[in-house]
């Protein structure tokens, strides 16, 4: 029963909305201006192969795991895509943990164990986020797309 995670949270690159639109207004974009060439030579035809192409990544990436989140055993375990390593927060040295938003900016680039400013911060889409300080002061900003389940998962681990 203490291998099972109390919660578990998977979160893919391509999925976000404001990215995937973008993708696919420049996939839309390179179909509009081959539609317009008056004359089909071979750099027109390159536009259709490049708008297919982005239409064909952006599926790749909708699959494509970004980190998992697991609570599991008094500890999230963070792993992340391929080559990054796994990152594991002990939450008996957590003293404070809140909700909040990850970000008060419209467009964020998706992170991984980005160290900035005495934050730790883990991301992929979404607005909020779950706030963990620890002993030493360090803040792990930790995004997700179910922040009320994931806050109730840590105070219960926390408990134990």
């Amino acid at each position: 029963m203490a291998d099972k995670p109390v919660f578990t949270e998977k979160q893919y690159l391509g999925r976000e909305w404001i990215p995937v639109t973008i993708r696919l207004m420049l996939a839309l974009i390179c179909f509009a201006v081959y539609f317009f060439t008056d004359e089909r030579e071979r750099n027109g035809d390159l536009l259709v192969v490049v708008g297919f192409g982005i239409i064909i990544i952006s599926m790749i990436m909708g699959f494509m795991l970004h980190f998992r989140t697991r609570v599991i055993n008094k500890s999230i375990l963070l792993d992340g895509l391929w080559t990054s390593r796994l990152v594991k927060i002990d939450l008996n040295s957590i003293v404070k943990v809140e909700p909040g938003t990850y970000s008060r900016y419209l467009f964020n680039n998706p992170v991984y164990n980005l160290h900035k400013k005495g934050t730790i911060r883990f991301f992929t889409a979404g607005n909020d986020a779950v706030h963990l300080t620890d002993r030493d002061g360090l803040v792990y900003i930790i995004g997700s797309a179910h922040c009320n389940e994931f806050l109730r998962a840590i105070k219960e681990e926390m408990k134990k």
